[in-house]
């Protein structure tokens, strides 16, 4: 697995089949990473070290697809949501955890799980309104999963599996964003022709407007911060 740096953080360049080879093997901690999540990283160094620590950092994001070309890496974008539902069904003979999301969003994320993977042993589900969180890292500890999925956002998500991590060695867990709300059937995925153009983004800003001021200015800043240690990278050489 090749792992290369922007602006301080590490990610993995590989297929969508390497990651989850990779994934099963080695198991711990999956970042899918984007340009906020990076953003976020550079004021914060506590999450900064979390993705570095990652064992797997695949980039989610399509403005991570387009840094990562202006850097001179070709690599595809590897869609968070469809690298946890592969996972499922790699796992679906172990136990799995889900942690996240609205109370209804959770209860009807397993009902439809269930549905779609028969055998799939979820062991432990928890909604993402929970006030002691040592409280579930415990009850999650307990039941032994070997696949967690946490849709708790970002940074928290991250730092929750880092915590976790370290009392639930031989796992494999990832952030999931706002995965369960698809899978629940809250939240329409966007067509497979704005899926295949990594233009997911734009449909889900026309549907929900109010993303539109977290997705700009910091997109094209992102795209100039990468330009700009690109630029920084080529006067130095």
């Amino acid at each position: 697995m090749k792992r290369v740096s922007m602006l301080g953080c590490g990610i993995d360049i590989c297929s969508f089949d390497e990651a989850v080879v990779f994934a099963k093997k080695n198991r711990g901690q999956v970042v899918t990473i984007n340009p906020e999540m990076i953003d976020c990283a550079i004021k914060n160094i506590h999450f900064l070290n979390i993705i570095k620590n990652a064992e797997l950092v695949i980039p989610d994001g399509v403005g991570i697809q387009i840094g990562l070309k202006i850097l001179g890496y070709k690599t595809v974008r590897i869609p968070g949501i469809e690298f946890a539902r592969r996972m499922l069904s790699e796992f679906s003979n172990e136990p799995v955890a889900l942690i996240g999301a609205k109370p209804d969003v959770i209860e009807k994320t397993v009902q439809n799980l269930k549905k779609d993977i028969p055998i799939l042993n979820i062991v432990y589900s928890h909604d993402g309104y929970f006030n002691d969180e040592n409280e579930i890292l415990t009850d999650v500890v307990s039941k032994n999963p070997k696949l967690v999925l946490v849709a708790l956002g970002s940074p928290k998500q991250e730092e929750f599996i880092f915590k976790l991590k370290q009392m639930l060695p031989g796992a494999l867990m990832i952030g999931v964003g706002g995965s369960f709300d698809v899978w629940s059937g809250n939240i329409k995925r966007a067509p497979v022709l704005y899926q295949k153009l990594g233009l997911e983004w734009l449909y889900r800003t026309v549907k929900e407007p109010e993303r539109f001021r977290r997705i700009f200015p910091s997109l094209p800043l992102f795209i100039l911060k990468v330009l700009k240690e690109k630029w920084c990278y080529v006067i130095n050489q």
